[in-house]
């Protein structure tokens, strides 16, 4: 899409969208590929639109959103319920609920202990984080102290509606889910937020991102991350209905971020990522760490692209008043006073907190070298079972492996062979390139940190590295940019090359749950026979995963006739059954060959 177009609310769209005639919605998709040609123009909050000589169209959106459908006004004869206006909105980017950067803590109540997950992707990647809820966010049913919470009869019917949408969307795959299918998920995620259940409408929000982006060729797209949203959102759907306690107030999710009194604190920098996402969320998070080696985080992340995440190292981070850059304080320290902290480790930068510049120290200098004395194994335990992703790891680089999605930089790390990946593959980010450098010195030894990624093979996502010739000092391997000069000369590799992995044949189950995600239910309805995948995963000890793929390939073939001989319509939700299960399998026993690959318990947390 051409247009620069403000983001619109995704309850403004869905109601655009139903108001059209079925004639109209037809010719919905073709609207939208027409409007991304016209000329246009933005002066102050208004974005005018010319849809040919003699019409225009208007986005008014005051403070940056369009908020309501009377902010978009087309002169065309059937306006209001005319196709440009859909388009529009449909062609716009989908606008985050408004969240505060920071609630004030209540002095009365204790910080809730209750433990939250994360995810592997960057920390604060986007205003719909987890935390307390947002005010206005409608009361939930109370519950007696005998009896166990229940979900309302709302959250009920908006996660009803929340797995109709997405099976639909799953039938269709990604070429045939166009606007009309989109709207209809956006508007089960506005009826979810209203109803109090934030974490499946931020998820539904992602799916339709993602195939907003596989249908506009978006080189950022990714087929695994949109089946991972789409897997959430139904899962989350799935399981809402029935769950009572603290299982549903994990489903239900949190609007923002609550922040808790932390007093004093002695921070030391440990290094800065850039962060660039796929639903249009860019910036920079600075990790830190504190004498305890509890990790805490500075995040400036807003709406926009490449060019802010390259340039928000060089901001100065909003907190108190200091004046340290994101790339300053990752090599330096902090020393804050009436600290806030999200239960992530995220520092608040409230009106009562003081921050000024300190001493830092170097990664090989207490207090920070003890991040990478605890073990690998109790490192990726801590990943898998809900910490931060972050490893702490000393390798020896060996070389390269090429691999589908690129090459690999291999590294011996406590006897195993690890393969680094870059962390993001956006050009204009200096991952890949550094390395490619670092790939030409065989036998360095480096401290690095990554994140773990998911695999059967021992795999992370390289962050940041000490520098090759002077471990004092560290790299950010998303900001910085590695020289030929700062290369050390080849020293010997560790002998011998990596043997050519064993794997289990999940892959022909998670190829299938790809596929369908892709291209919807259709290209596995297919005649074909599956048995020999089946039995092929049975002979490697994945019988379970054999019947998942048999029960997907018959979900998607079943097809019955009326008395009259016609087929009728496809059991959409039994499909969405087969693939939800095959979907949540392949994810389980990825974690647990990671762990096995790691010599890492996944069920059991790390020792103190």
């Amino acid at each position: 899409m051409s247009l620069d177009l403000p983001p619109v609310a995704p309850a403004v769209t869905a109601e655009l969208v139903q108001g059209l005639t079925p004639r109209l919605r037809k010719r919905l998709d073709a609207g939208i590929t027409k409007l991304a040609g016209r000329p246009s123009v933005r002066e102050g909050d208004t974005v005018r639109i010319a849809v040919d000589d003699d019409t225009h169209l208007e986005l008014h959106a005051p403070g940056g959103t369009v908020t309501s459908t009377d902010a978009i006004r087309c002169g065309c004869l059937l306006a209001p319920d005319c196709l440009h206006r859909a388009a529009a909105a449909s062609a716009a980017p989908i606008a985050e609920p408004d969240s505060e950067p920071e609630p004030e803590p209540e002095p009365e109540p204790e910080p809730q202990s209750q433990s939250q997950s994360q995810s592997q992707s960057p920390p604060n990647a986007g205003p719909a984080s987890v935390g307390e809820d947002a005010p206005g966010t409608p009361d939930t049913q109370s519950a007696s102290p005998t009896e166990p919470e229940l979900p309302t009869p709302d959250q009920r019917a908006a996660a009803q509606a929340m797995y109709d949408a997405a099976a639909a969307v799953l039938e269709a795959g990604t070429d045939g889910a166009g606007a009309v299918l989109q709207a209809e998920l956006l508007r089960a995620a506005h009826s979810a937020r209203i109803s109090g259940l934030p974490r499946i409408a931020a998820s539904a929000v992602s799916v339709v991102t993602q195939l907003r982006a596989a249908r506009g060729s978006d080189p950022a797209y990714r087929l695994a991350e949109l089946t991972a949203a789409l897997r959430e959102v139904l899962v989350t759907a799935h399981r809402l209905p029935g769950s009572t306690g603290p299982e549903l107030a994990t489903l239900r999710g949190t609007a923002r971020q609550p922040y808790a009194p932390d007093g004093s604190l002695r921070l030391y920098g440990l290094f800065s990522e850039p962060v660039l996402t796929a639903t249009g969320y860019a910036g920079a998070v600075t990790w830190t760490a504190d004498a305890e080696g509890r990790l805490y985080t500075v995040s400036d992340v807003v709406p926009g692209g490449p060019g802010r995440a390259v340039g928000a190292a060089d901001r100065a981070v909003r907190i108190g008043d200091t004046a340290l850059t994101h790339r300053e304080l990752s090599r330096a320290g902090l020393a804050v006073s009436g600290a806030t902290v999200s239960p992530t480790g995220r520092l608040g930068a409230g009106a009562g907190v003081r921050a000024v510049r300190a001493s830092g120290a170097a990664w090989r200098e207490d207090p920070l070298a003890g991040l990478w004395e605890l073990p690998v194994t109790d490192q990726v335990s801590r990943a898998l079972t809900g910490g931060d992703g972050l490893l702490f790891l000393d390798v020896t680089l060996i070389g390269t492996v090429r691999e589908a999605a690129g090459d690999c930089l291999l590294a011996a790390c406590d006897g195993l062979t690890l393969r680094l990946s870059a962390a993001h593959d956006h050009p204009a980010l200096p991952y890949r390139d550094n390395l490619r450098l670092l790939s030409a010195a065989p036998g360095t030894r480096l401290r690095v940190v990554a994140r773990l990624d998911p695999s059967p093979l021992p795999r992370a996502l390289l962050l940041a590295t000490d520098h090759p010739r002077d471990p004092g000092t560290h790299l950010d391997l998303g900001l910085d940019r590695l020289q030929h000069a700062d290369l050390p000369a080849p020293a010997m590799a560790p002998a011998g090359s990596p043997p050519a992995p064993d794997e289990a044949p999940l892959h022909l189950l998670r190829r299938r749950v790809h596929q369908a995600a892709s291209a919807g239910r259709r290209v596995l309805a297919f005649p074909g026979d599956s048995a020999t995948d089946s039995r092929r995963l049975g002979r490697h000890g994945l019988a379970c995963a054999g019947d998942l793929l048999d029960e997907l390939h018959s979900a998607a073939a079943d097809r019955s006739r009326d008395v009259f001989g016609r087929l009728v319509p496809a059991d959409i939700n039994r499909f969405a059954r087969a693939w939800l299960a095959a979907a949540h399998y392949t994810e389980e026993v990825d974690r647990s060959l990671c762990a096995a690959a790691w010599g890492a318990d996944p069920a059991l947390p790390p020792a103190p």
